[in-house]
């Protein structure tokens, strides 16, 4: 055999390899997207700017055992890419540029979403291998690490601006155009600039950049920002374009059902309505017959398949809104419960595991509380019932739920989840006042916090405090 063959051969052998060799890997970082992971998982949205002092990556990761405590499965990034200086956002209507100021113009970091390189990261957080070193540790700790990514729109500082301006959404006067609604007003993101999705290049490269993170960053899957205002025929090209290349996991910040329909688009959604719906009861404003109507039209309005995401605050509701606390007053401790007891997946938002108690800034550098008090151990109890009883699966195949009957269906919530063999029973007081009430219910449980024995007898009065709940296993 001549040597030219053998160099052919040898080479062809080599390259042959190296490709089985990235084949495995891309499989072994998927091993970790499971459909048994999505029934017991908790997602934990992290604030990597506010997370600590330093606003790191490295500072972040030396946490992710703490957050394995907490049963975290899936970590989503905040955006992490590089922000916009043009236009770059100061605080309500006012941008950077608009600061005569200089030392007071450092203050300003500017929107996370304003995204100028879908592949890049900011500096402000380290290094690209500071964030694959993050993606390591949390796959040695099980879990999957996703992206926030914001299709909608991109910084003004974005190269395709320049390059392909086509890309973008313009007013009568060919100008390149912020976010509008409907009617032409601005949704009030001056500082980005609206893609159209009409233009099929586009398209091609944003699933590119989406691919990137997959092949070349072992990312497993991404958050969509306001995923309901990119045409829904973009997902339906762009995410099985994805699920080829490794397994992912997809969340939509949208309620539509359209965006989970089947198996190749996202798999969860955000449960905005059963929040506002929460946060109405805890106001007074709504009852528990809300909360049944709601649950009664979740069964028909999604697929069986489909999850929801259950959250007492999240990044927009801490910032604009508020704390859990000040959203909730005396029912926060029975909504987080909630989040956790109601089909669908709980999310921890970055502080909530230490108790915040204030306000994060959005456009500067805050900073959350590390000293775990009452909502860690909470949260904790809360995971080990997740993770350990079936009747709290809230993936694909989710435990069932049961309504209970009482005698003031308007103020307690009782209800069974069950799956294979496996029961627990909610018990709870949604009102201000204190409640004696009969249950349609009888046998005997135990507590799960106080680990004693309860005995419920048809025709016997339960009575429970304000925003208080019983938790039973049986």
């Amino acid at each position: 055999m001549n040597k030219s063959i053998l160099l052919i051969i040898s080479f062809l052998l080599f390259f042959s390899c190296k490709e089985v060799k990235k084949e495995k890997e891309v499989a072994e970082k998927t091993a970790l997207v499971t459909q048994e992971m999505m029934e017991t998982a908790i997602i934990y949205e992290a604030n990597i700017r506010q997370y600590s002092l330093e606003g790191s990556f490295n500072e972040f990761t030396k946490d992710i055992p703490v957050l394995k405590e907490l049963g975290v499965k899936i970590i989503w990034l905040m955006p992490v890419h590089p922000i916009s200086m043009t236009k770059r956002k100061a605080t309500g209507d006012t941008f950077v540029s608009d600061i005569e100021d200089i030392e007071e113009r450092k203050k300003y970091m500017g929107s996370y979403y304003a995204v100028s390189d879908y592949r890049g990261v900011s500096s402000d957080y380290g290094t690209k291998d500071d964030l694959r070193n993050l993606i390591k540790v949390a796959h040695e700790n099980e879990m999957l690490v996703i992206l926030d990514w914001v299709p909608n729109h991109t910084g003004w500082d974005h190269q395709w601006i320049k390059e392909h301006p086509e890309f973008y959404t313009k007013n009568a006067k060919g100008e390149i155009t912020d976010p509008l609604n409907e009617d032409g007003t601005p949704v009030g993101w001056q500082d980005v600039a609206d893609l159209d999705y009409s233009n099929e290049d586009l398209q091609k490269a944003m699933i590119a950049d989406l691919q990137y993170w997959l092949t070349d960053e072992a990312i497993d899957g991404f958050r969509c920002d306001v995923a309901g205002s990119v045409p829904i025929e973009f997902w339906q090209e762009a995410v099985p374009q994805l699920r080829k290349t490794k397994d992912i996991f997809m969340l939509a910040e949208a309620w539509e059902p359209e965006l989970l329909k089947g198996t190749n688009l996202f798999d969860m959604c955000y449960g905005w309505e059963s929040h506002f719906l929460m946060v109405d009861i805890a106001k007074g404003n709504k009852s528990v017959k809300d909360w049944d109507d709601y649950i009664v039209k979740m069964d028909t309005f999604y697929e069986k398949d489909d999850i929801i995401m259950n959250f007492t605050v999240n990044h927009d509701e801490n910032s604009w809104k508020g704390t859990a606390k000040e959203t909730f007053g005396e029912a926060d401790e029975v909504m987080a419960v909630l989040s956790y007891l109601a089909p669908g997946m709980p999310l921890i938002y970055s502080g909530q595991e230490y108790d915040l108690n204030h306000k994060l800034k959005f456009f500067e550098k805050d900073s959350i509380p590390k000293t775990k008090g009452k909502y860690f151990e909470l949260y904790k109890k809360l995971q080990d019932l997740k993770l350990n009883n079936p009747a709290l699966n809230g993936g694909k195949d989710a435990a069932s739920y049961t309504r209970i009957k009482t005698s003031d269906d308007a103020h307690i919530l009782a209800y069974t989840r069950e799956k294979n063999g496996k029961e627990i029973t909610f018990i709870a007081n949604l009102s201000n006042k204190a409640n004696s009430f009969i249950i349609d219910y009888q046998g005997e449980s135990k507590n799960y916090f106080t680990q004693k024995k309860e005995i419920f007898q048809k025709g016997k009065e339960v009575s429970l405090n304000p925003w208080s709940f019983l938790l039973l296993e049986h």
